[in-house]
């Protein structure tokens, strides 16, 4: 049996495609081994870990050429996953394994020198593709079985070593497959969250973070050090909602494809909290690198937060790269001829000081910065970018008689449960409000006369741009959710002019 395939699959972003793995042995000079169907350095050097793995696991090595051709040949092929159906290409064309005995199975797994697999990126993209195939059995490592068997449709076998795969398909092999499992959120398990009732004053913020989770609002905190930017930013998580079915598998399948997934993890039900330091490349960032590119901190906080503290001091350049991810709740990067597009629905958490020294407009300190310095230092943030954070709140520095105030404040539980009732209101419409479509703005958002000559007034004045008329809507329908109540009222609307007063005080 000379000729023998197998089928696996390769990543392509954040999904997987299907490849046609073609073992060849024949008559030429023994240790040739080609490998064709443009394979990276990673696919290339598994001849060496296939042969060893081979040899320890007791199948020993054919004395004859070797060509591998992965199919379809314009597909870019990275990664070890490759080794397990290369291998168990080799053992059918040795004869090891019957004809057509992996017909219905799609395979992937990297081989260490002595058979044993190690755990591979995207095995829940590579289950829903072979779904997509009709391959009904998937077989993985047993660190990723886990994550694939949340697939319906697909029968999931989890393995840790290559003469245990070899089996399933002897006389008397039988394997169960991996039941799904879906993980619990860390306040299942008695983990509690970081809770509010930690921050001591500071309520006018507290009232603003309730506003976004409840909409899913960008927003932004201005304030001198230590005030307590970072901490209510840490708290945010513990009063959003959990993860939907379909919103546990979009994040699921990002961090799979990631590799940052725990192993034998299910589901994920967490919202992923990203908080990457101001260093970090554009690469890091929105995502790209050399060769196929990967998903940046945007995409792995896709259905959850990203906070970036100091946000100044990131690179003015690296900031306007979150205008696309922030408007369209996707990133595309362009490297060559591959063109991606990553998930990147996010809340954006943003935290600086008011000037480089950090005390402009405290009352208790006297600020340093002339200001040209102050204007430079704020300026690194352009009009557009602030355009699409819809909430802007001042963190002033607490007071001694706030910190040692006996009455224990509001906890996560307690804003938690009018975030959710404030979301199911939502849901029902199919979007929540930081992405309601423009269509139906309004809508959504009528506003009665004294409403218009508020919101009027508040444009005028301030100089706002229409994509911040828009937003000062949807926080005010989000307000009004909070409340219960089906119209946009004037104190709905005034509150949420109030989140944008910020653009006056430090954007003239």
């Amino acid at each position: 049996m000379p000729l023998y395939k197998t089928r696996t699959a390769a990543l392509y972003g954040v999904e997987a495609l299907p490849i046609d793995v073609e073992v060849d042995l024949y008559q030429g000079q023994p240790g040739v081994f080609v490998t064709v169907g443009l394979p990276d350095t990673a696919v290339r050097e598994s001849r060496e870990r296939i042969k060893s793995s081979l040899v320890h696991s007791g199948f020993g090595y054919p004395r004859k050429a070797i060509t591998i051709n992965l199919a379809p040949a314009n597909i870019r092929k990275e990664g070890a996953a490759f080794d397990l159906p290369i291998a168990l290409g080799i053992l059918g064309a040795m004869g090891a394994l019957e004809a057509g005995a992996l017909s219905q199975y799609l395979v992937a797994g990297e081989l260490s020198l002595d058979g044993s697999l190690r755990p591979i990126r995207g095995a829940l993209p590579m289950a829903i593709c072979a779904r997509n195939v009709g391959a009904t059995r998937l077989i993985v490592p047993a660190e990723n079985a886990a994550e694939a068997a949340m697939v319906e449709g697909v029968e999931v076998f989890g393995f840790r070593h290559l003469t245990e795969v070899a089996k399933l398909f002897s006389e008397n092999g039988s394997c169960q497959p991996q039941q799904p499992q879906v993980a619990t959120a860390r306040s299942e398990r008695g983990e509690p969250f970081l809770d509010f009732s930690d921050v001591r004053g500071q309520e006018t913020v507290k009232r603003a973070m309730e506003v976004a989770a409840a909409g899913g609002h960008n927003i932004l905190l201005v304030g001198p050090p230590g005030s307590g930017k970072t901490m209510l930013a840490k708290r945010l998580p513990g009063i959003l909602p959990d993860l939907s079915l379909e919103e546990a598998l979009e994040t699921t399948k990002v961090n799979s494809v990631a590799g940052v997934l725990k192993p034998s993890s299910g589901l994920l039900r967490e919202r992923p909290f990203r908080a990457p330091h101001h260093g970090i490349s554009n690469a890091g960032l929105v995502g790209g690198g050399s060769g196929m590119p990967r998903a940046g901190e945007v995409s792995l906080a896709h259905n959850g937060v990203l906070f970036l503290d100091e946000f100044p001091e990131f690179p003015r350049n690296i900031l306007e790269l979150l205008r696309q991810p922030l408007e369209d709740g996707d990133i595309t990067i362009v490297r060559g001829a591959v063109s991606l597009t990553f998930p990147s629905c996010f809340m954006l958490v943003a935290a600086m000081n008011p000037c480089p020294c950090g005390y402009f407009g405290d009352p208790h300190r006297e600020c340093r910065c002339t200001p040209p310095q102050i204007q430079r230092y704020v300026g690194k943030i352009s009009g557009p970018l602030l355009d699409r954070i819809d909430i802007h709140v001042e963190t002033p520095p607490v007071k001694y008689r706030e910190l040692h105030s006996t009455p224990q404040a509001e906890s996560s539980s307690a804003i938690r449960q009018r975030v959710v009732a404030a979301r199911e209101i939502q849901l029902q419409r199919g979007f929540a409000n930081a992405r309601m479509p423009t269509k139906v703005l309004r809508e959504l958002c009528q506003l009665d006369a004294a409403g218009e000559r508020t919101l009027e007034a508040a444009v005028e004045r301030m100089g706002l741009s229409a994509r911040a008329h828009d937003r000062i809507l949807k926080t005010a329908r989000t307000i009004a959710d909070l409340a219960g109540e089906p119209a946009i009222g004037v104190r709905h609307l005034a509150e949420a002019v109030q989140y944008r007063s910020l653009d006056r005080t430090y954007w003239v």
